[in-house]
């Protein structure tokens, strides 16, 4: 394990937060009367904050008063129910665990609304996290490298000794842009085949290959 710092994204990567998602998206089209999307669809629009999530799922030409709207009953909706049926994938919190028993300094970063990530880093991983950072208004999202960096500098770390470990195109975009070594994960919302399509170099099936990295 040469690394110092690891950071995680959240959604896909260390939750399976497929469910969940879907149930709140789909709450908030029903209450507008547009048809409702299958889990896969609303997995394959996630990675860019809950925004553009939105955004990707009302029907095209849907006007931005409404789109924000419909924002506005998901947010809601997922508030109450981000954690009905979330949970860790198989492995993650032994991975956790084991960094943090060799003194590893462990963050999350994500696009998902800052108030969810909170609230389930508390639920699922208490204690294990030293810093976490959701989606702000005050922070661009990844992919730019805005909130990466500022996780490295709270923790005075070194980018040569950081990991950044994601599921996504967005997550080998952020790596790419904070300059940092990246993981992808093959058990998340993108699969093995789209992540090498997307450019990832370094490919995991299971959490325990991590620290081998």
């Amino acid at each position: 394990m040469k690394y110092e710092l690891y950071i995680f994204d959240l959604d896909g990567t260390i939750l399976d937060t497929e469910k969940d998602l879907a149930i709140s998206v789909n709450y908030a089209l029903s209450v507008f009367d547009f048809p409702t999307l299958s889990i896969g669809e609303v997995a394959d629009r996630t990675g860019n904050g809950v925004k553009r999530l939105i955004e990707k799922s009302v029907p095209k030409n849907t006007d931005a008063k409404t789109t924000l709207a419909v924002l506005d009953v998901f947010k809601q909706h997922y508030f109450y129910h981000c954690a009905d049926h979330t949970k860790p994938y198989d492995g993650i919190i032994e991975l956790l665990n084991e960094l943090k028993t060799h003194g590893k300094k462990l963050a999350v970063v994500s696009n998902k609304m800052d108030s969810a990530v909170q609230e389930l880093a508390r639920d699922y991983f208490d204690g294990l996290f030293d810093v976490v950072v959701g989606q702000r208004d005050d922070v661009r999202a990844k992919p730019y490298p805005d909130s990466v960096n500022k996780v490295i500098q709270t923790l005075e770390a070194d980018k040569a000794e950081t990991l950044y470990i994601g599921d996504s195109e967005v997550d080998v975009q952020t790596a790419i842009n904070s300059e940092l070594d990246c993981v992808c994960v093959s058990w998340g919302f993108r699969g093995r085949e789209r992540l090498e399509e997307c450019g990832a170099k370094l490919i995991v099936d299971t959490p325990k290959e991590i620290l081998t990295i």
